[in-house]
């Protein structure tokens, strides 16, 4: 389900496979797993790609797990099970130690969409692949760190409400005009060798992790006090 591949002081997060990367339990445990690795094994100067193989980045979550449930409430108790435990995966990302680069050379929609946004930066494709968040579609609310990281993260009103309110499919280059994403390339290739150009700069900057997550929690408030994530205060002789 995922990978975890150090070059030099980058880590490359790896959705394998190529079908849709839904955000089952398992893959949800996997992509926790896969952190958790990266996190272990982190030092100064360390960043984190993630990207996958296939059309998609990820397609949110596995609806078709929730719906085999065989009931509506029992459907509406697996989604609200998913929710629930893809919160950690947004707040590991949130209090990561190092900066992240999510590079989309595929569809990102709903969850997987707020999978790519819990990134530092974002970097997509040109030619293919779109950001999409499904739920004013499906007739589904949102959770509340959804919409909290999307106000965090997106600044202007007008573009929530496109991307929120009236499920506009936004590509590449439209997405780097609306300060969504970083910036767009040609192909898979074009967009992985934009992340890893972006990682190695940052990378020289040879920063320390815990100072660098406790600043990027500080510049997102409201989704991180959702989160529970704690504070931490670092002292002169710690510095």
């Amino acid at each position: 389900m995922c990978t975890v591949e150090k070059r030099g002081n980058l880590f490359i997060l790896t959705l394998t496979g190529d079908d849709e990367h839904r955000l089952s339990p398992s893959f949800i445990a996997s992509i926790l797993k896969a952190l958790s690795k990266v996190k272990s094994e982190a030092s100064p100067g360390s960043v984190l790609i993630t990207t996958s193989h296939g059309k998609f980045f990820s397609n949110g979550f596995d609806l078709s797990w929730a719906q085999a449930a065989g009931s509506v409430s029992a459907a509406a108790e697996r989604l609200h099970h998913m929710v629930q435990i893809f919160k950690p995966v947004v707040a590991e990302l949130l209090s990561f130690p190092m900066p992240t680069i999510a590079a989309i050379a595929g569809h990102a929609a709903a969850a997987g969409f707020l999978l790519a946004l819990s990134h530092d930066y974002l970097i997509m494709r040109s030619d293919r692949g779109v950001l999409y968040m499904s739920e004013v579609d499906l007739g589904l609310t949102l959770p509340d760190y959804f919409s909290a990281l999307f106000k965090s993260k997106i600044g202007s009103s007008s573009v929530r409400r496109d991307v929120l309110l009236t499920g506009m499919k936004v590509t590449g280059e439209p997405a780097v005009r609306m300060g969504i994403v970083e910036s767009a390339h040609e192909g898979a290739d074009g967009v992985m060798k934009a992340a890893v150009r972006l990682g190695e700069q940052l990378a020289e900057r040879n920063w320390n992790g815990e100072p660098y997550a406790e600043i990027r929690k500080s510049l997102h408030p409201e989704i991180s006090r959702l989160l529970g994530l704690p504070e931490k205060v670092f002292s002169i002789s710690k510095l």
